[in-house]
């Protein structure tokens, strides 16, 4: 399975920089323009083409941009002429650290919020938490971003409304500026898992073996975390995986609103500059971690339930 998966993968990344690439070729204007301005003339323009290597066909260019990164070569930025290896380092790792705190935050809290869902169904507080759950995940990312501008860098003033990320900074630093988009992130994504990790605990309480521990006096605390639970691990893994390639991937917006220098934001000035190999080596990445967690939560899935791992 695992590598049925990958050669999938691999098919799929192939796909997703074609269709990059050919969105790029029909955006107006070119990286030429961009750099010599509206005054430059035509001549000027094309003699700059040329020199970047723009003016030769499309296909030719894509095809020699994917057997050097066959063979791990990301290019050169059209825009500054730096190896793009170099610019997507520090991007990324502001990337994943954004990722990593939204994650540390959200998936306790989902999976606590499920199982007390759960634990008390139709209860007033599972009420109150389905509708703020689902108000979050309604509400478009740049706007739950906005909103917690307004309250926590204009109203009390606690955190930083522009994530100033610098080399320089000390991790605590770091988690400080980035707190922000880390929270608009949690908001985003925390009420799929806690809904999932309802649901699926909800399924399992009809089922015999429960339903004995209920008729044994078993405390319904246990019943669901000692008993239904675990059983529910497979389900509740896969929405967690998926939720944290959405963390990754799906930074692009929060990135923007709060000016934090993550693969986000290079992706957004790169399409600006119609910079396409850094554009490419972007969606490149993100296409990758999506398929890699992707892949994660089928074999941790498989993992957690013998009967898919043993299904004779």
């Amino acid at each position: 399975m695992i590598i049925q998966r990958l050669g999938l993968g691999l098919i799929t990344l192939i796909a997703v920089s074609f269709i990059m690439s050919v969105a790029i070729e029909f955006l107006p204007g070119d990286l030429a323009q961009e750099v010599l301005g509206q005054s430059a003339t035509p001549e000027t323009v094309a003699a700059f083409r040329a020199e970047l290597g723009l003016d030769r066909a499309f296909h030719t260019r894509y095809f020699e941009w994917l057997g050097n990164v066959l063979t791990g070569d990301l290019g050169t930025s059209l825009a500054n002429q730096r190896e793009i290896s170099e610019l997507l380092g520090t991007r990324l790792y502001n990337t994943l650290f954004l990722a990593s705190i939204a994650a540390a935050i959200s998936v306790p809290i989902a999976i606590t919020l499920g199982v007390l869902a759960a634990l008390y169904r139709n209860s007033l507080y599972d009420r109150l938490v389905n509708i703020f759950t689902l108000s979050t995940i309604s509400t478009p990312e740049f706007f739950v971003a906005y909103i917690l501008i307004l309250w926590f860098s204009v109203t009390v003033r606690i955190f930083p409304s522009i994530s100033d990320i610098g080399p320089d900074l000390g991790f605590w630093e770091h988690v400080y500026r980035s707190m922000l988009p880390a929270l608009t992130l949690t908001l985003v994504v925390i009420a799929h898992m806690m809904r999932m990790t309802r649901a699926a605990i909800i399924n399992l309480l009809a089922s015999p073996y429960i339903e004995m521990a209920t008729l044994k006096g078993v405390p319904r605390r246990d019943v669901i975390i000692r008993h239904a639970l675990p059983n529910a691990l497979a389900p509740i893994i896969n929405v967690v995986v998926l939720n944290l390639a959405y963390l990754i991937v799906g930074v692009v917006v929060v990135e923007v609103v709060f000016v934090y220098p993550g693969l986000g934001q290079l992706l957004v000035d790169s399409v600006s500059k119609r910079d396409m190999p850094v554009v490419q080596a972007c969606c490149l990445v993100f296409a990758i971690t999506y398929i890699l967690l992707n892949l994660t939560a089928d074999i941790l899935s498989i993992l957690s339930n013998p009967r898919l791992l043993h299904p004779r």
